[in-house]
């Protein structure tokens, strides 16, 4: 799913949750967006992406920190998870997460959420993991309308095929 069929503006604020080493910034910034901030919980994996970046890490908002944790200090237009959400198994940690996406995003904000389909893997990186039909994705976040949902294979760099499902949402007006 690309994060364009949000119709978002080049100006408007974007948040990548569970960036990593992810070139999800790079396509960004060539695409001529200029207000993008990533957040993840591994310095480490921004560290790759920033100096993969060179000078142009300078245009980004780099946060290390905890999804379940952070304190936004203010909005954005996008919110953009891939993988972050499957790892939440545990029903509080995924209310933290709603609770701070709603805290983060604008009040005409999209929410771009990827996570493994049903006949994903039950675990990943060695940590369990919720898998979720479309229907069952989307209903993970009341109060949003879905407006559009696809399925994806990713291809993972040891060879295999983790089966994702994308849910672009909007709050319900």
């Amino acid at each position: 799913m690309s994060i364009t069929e949000a119709g978002l503006a080049a100006d408007d604020a974007i948040i990548d949750v569970g960036a990593g080493a992810s070139v999800l910034v790079d396509q960004l910034l060539q695409a001529g967006y200029s207000d993008v901030t990533t957040l993840d919980v591994a310095g480490d994996a921004l560290a790759v992406s920033r100096e993969r970046l060179g000078t142009d890490a300078d245009r980004v908002d780099w946060i290390v920190g905890d999804v379940l944790t952070w304190q936004p200090t203010r909005r954005f237009q996008l919110w953009h998870d891939r993988a972050v959400f499957h790892f939440l198994t545990n029903p509080a940690d995924r209310d933290r997460y709603r609770q701070v996406l709603q805290r983060a995003l604008a009040p005409d904000g999209h929410v771009v959420i990827g996570a493994f389909a049903e006949d994903g893997p039950p675990q990943c990186s060695g940590l369990p993991t919720a898998r979720h039909t479309i229907d069952q994705l989307a209903a993970q976040f009341p109060g949003f309308h879905l407006v559009k949902a696809v399925r994806n294979e990713h291809h993972t760099p040891a060879g295999g095929v983790q089966s994702f499902n994308w849910v672009l949402l909007t709050e319900r007006p």
